[in-house]
């Protein structure tokens, strides 16, 4: 402990009556570095003004803080969640352990208790887990559920789980599949904390493209404003937007192809690859490569965010717009490429 949060500690006691005092201190707390006290206080400010006011507002700031909206998003899918409940019915058997990565609200975890599990789940940032305690004991299985703030990498199977894990569910899968590190977790936890044939839920995860045409009325990049040229700020721009499935945003303009599939099952570790191929165009303005996520949960269960499914999903699809939209015919060939490195996909324009 550093003299200044020893310092800060110290004015606890005065404090203890008032959140606005108790919040200045937590707001101290993080400049120094000591994160999860100042949560701790935050959480002890929230309960004593129901967040309201100026010192519960700040609390939920500093609750909020790198909390994501798709925390709140995610658990609203009901395909998702059915998808991952059913594979979880297919797999638990009486005793069985589960290990969970990414605790987020919960539900997995829960789902998991429901059906009869005993239930490891482990989430990094601390105050998700402290959040995801209360709701499990809320919900009535904090006597089945066990909620570890440590990233899976740096879990004991034997102190932090109890034995090696019978099952292996995560959620940990991105708007491009691989950008929560999905591939790094399941290959340390397939080989560190899951018995020899274990299950893993989900099983594979494939990345699918096709060709696409924006149908947003919007322009897609800064060009005249107010009689000023903005175009050289176009190379700030990110080179892929997120698409919202099931709001016709984008209409295919191929049939779809399987760019890359993992095996998350697998301790192998999988390298980079990259490949460029041909899409046959289905004709019509063509404006990009838009990419989505299939996951097969098990060798029954699969969920697909497919864009023009006409339902909507949890998970965004990416539209990598091409320099300059393409006039193709029916049958033309458009040469594209793709790559992965692990954690990061990337889609280009080939011709």
């Amino acid at each position: 402990m550093t003299d200044r949060i020893a310092a800060l500690s110290a004015l606890l006691p005065k404090a203890s009556d008032n959140p606005r005092a108790l919040i200045a201190i937590a707001r101290h707390m993080i400049a120094a570095g000591d994160r999860v006290r100042a949560i701790a206080l935050a959480e002890q400010v929230h309960a004593m003004t129901g967040g309201r006011g100026e010192a519960g507002i700040t609390a939920a700031e500093i609750l909020s803080d790198g909390v994501f909206s798709w925390h709140f998003l995610i658990p609203r899918d009901r395909q998702r969640n059915d998808a991952y409940e059913q594979a979880l019915l297919r797999a638990i058997r009486p005793g069985c352990r589960v290990l969970e990565i990414g605790t987020g609200t919960g539900l997995l975890a829960m789902m998991a208790a429901r059906a009869g599990a005993t239930v490891v789940t482990c989430e990094a940032d601390p105050t998700i887990a402290s959040a995801a305690r209360d709701v499990v004991a809320a919900n009535g299985y904090a006597d089945r559920i066990t909620v570890v703030n440590k990233h899976s990498t740096d879990l004991d199977p034997t102190r932090d789980m109890g034995g090696l894990a019978d099952i292996l569910v995560s959620e940990i899968v991105s708007n491009d599949l691989l950008s929560e590190g999905v591939l790094a977790a399941h290959e340390h936890a397939v080989a560190r904390l899951l018995a020899p044939n274990g299950v893993v839920i989900p099983l594979r995860g494939t990345i699918r493209v096709a060709l696409a045409r924006d149908l947003r009325d919007r322009a897609p990049r800064l060009g005249e404003v107010s009689g000023f040229d903005l175009g050289a700020f176009n190379r700030l721009a990110a080179p892929y937007e997120m698409i919202r499935v099931g709001m016709d945003q984008v209409a295919l303009c191929s049939d779809p192809v399987d760019l890359f599939s993992f095996d998350f099952a697998t301790a192998v570790p999988r390298k980079p690859e990259r490949r460029e191929f041909d899409i046959a165009s289905q004709g019509g303005q063509v404006d990009g490569l838009v990419q989505w996520i299939a996951l097969e949960m098990d060798r029954v269960g699969r969920y697909e965010n497919r864009p023009e499914s006409g339902t909507a999903s949890c998970w965004g699809a990416l539209l990598w717009r091409f320099p300059e939209p393409l006039e193709t015919q029916a049958g033309e060939l458009v040469k594209v490429g793709g790559a992965h490195e692990r954690d990061r996909v990337r889609l280009w324009a080939a011709n």
